[in-house]
């Protein structure tokens, strides 16, 4: 979630193939996840609409509550509002979210996810984020990798793959970096991490598609 620069040995070294690795749920909710950090408001209607067909709805509510750790409040609130209306489901009565008595659980989660996601590097992260500020340390790791990404309803590596899409949308290049080996660690081939990309190269543009699939090469090869 926050970044460190992250190299290291990856699985799949050579050239990206251009083929879909990705089922169409997961190119669905790659795209989802772009558009709530990115995206126009008829984008994200979009986007949510084809979710709605395409995606299982536990998922589609995950990458949604997910978003507001990318994309802030404001844009997680606005598809919340908007998948409400478009898929029809209401919210859930009670969440484990909701109950801040699982703090030291989060904690303990989030410790493993965020060790998961970084790999060998994940020390260094902590000295560095805890550097900026102590809070900020704690907080990505009970409140982002703890409470957020380790909620079981959706699987890391999908979760990986979403915030690839929203980093990259959302032009975050160096937190884009982190995650596309986060999403290695969480077991994304790099076939799939290509097709990620390919899903949301259309609202990216070309110049920007060209220059992550780059970025992606190098991730790959070194």
């Amino acid at each position: 979630m926050l970044d460190t620069e992250m190299t290291g040995d990856v699985p799949g070294r050579g050239t990206l193939p251009s083929a879909s690795a990705l089922d169409a749920e997961t190119v669905s909710l790659v795209r989802l996840s772009g558009v709530i950090a990115a995206g126009t408001e008829p984008q994200l209607r979009d986007a949510l609409a084809r979710a709605a067909t395409e995606c299982r709805p536990e998922w589609v509510e995950e990458v949604v509550l997910q978003s507001y750790l990318f994309a802030g409040f404001p844009r997680a609130l606005n598809a919340a509002r908007e998948w409400r209306r478009i898929s029809g489901r209401s919210a859930p009565a009670t969440d484990e979210g909701e109950d801040f008595g699982n703090a030291s659980r989060w904690r303990a989660d989030g410790e493993e996810t965020c060790a998961t996601v970084y790999g060998p590097f994940y020390y260094r992260l902590r000295h560095n984020i805890r550097q900026l500020h102590p809070a900020l340390d704690a907080w990505m790791i009970v409140e982002g990798y703890g409470k957020v990404l380790s909620r079981p309803a959706l699987d890391l590596k999908h979760r990986e793959l979403c915030i690839v899409s929203a980093c990259a949308l959302a032009r975050q290049d160096r937190q884009l970096h982190s995650h596309l080996y986060g999403a290695i660690h969480a077991g994304a081939s790099p076939a799939e991490l290509a097709s990620a990309l390919d899903a949301i190269a259309d609202l990216l543009g070309a110049d920007a598609s060209r220059q992550y699939r780059q970025l992606l090469t190098r991730v790959v090869n070194r």
